[in-house]
């Protein structure tokens, strides 16, 4: 029962942010809702980061930021530089689902390691 109570009131927690959020995006001057929309959209296609909690926290995290810049009156590329792309991987790496992607990096690692042992190998 506790985990059906948690899993509702979570997804009603997820949604209330949601809204929030969208809200804020909404709110912001045309030019910085256009960016943080193209973010957003670049953000949750690439599916890097797959808990709602953080999802909400990196998607909270893009609106303060163009929240800050437009109060301040700082241009879209002052938030994103000169390689958006970059940016919003940046953003995702630091929310991603870390219980999903660090066994893939350390299965690379691994077998890059007997790849490169089994060459050695080879040429002794």
């Amino acid at each position: 029962m506790t985990n059906f109570l948690d899993k509702v009131v979570g997804e009603m927690s997820d949604k209330r942010r949601w809204r929030e959020y969208k809200a804020r995006v909404k709110a912001l001057p045309a030019a910085y809702g256009t960016a943080a929309d193209g973010l957003e959209r670049y953000l949750l296609s690439r599916g890097t980061v797959t808990r709602a909690d953080a999802l909400m926290s990196m998607l909270e995290q893009l609106a303060d930021q163009f929240e800050r810049a437009a109060a301040d009156g700082r241009p879209i590329r002052a938030v994103v530089g000169a390689d958006p792309v970059r940016y919003a991987d940046d953003l995702a790496a630091a929310y991603a689902d870390r219980e999903h992607t660090d066994p893939e990096h350390q299965r690379l690692i691994a077998t890059i390691a007997a790849a490169e042992a089994q060459q050695e190998k080879a040429h002794a």
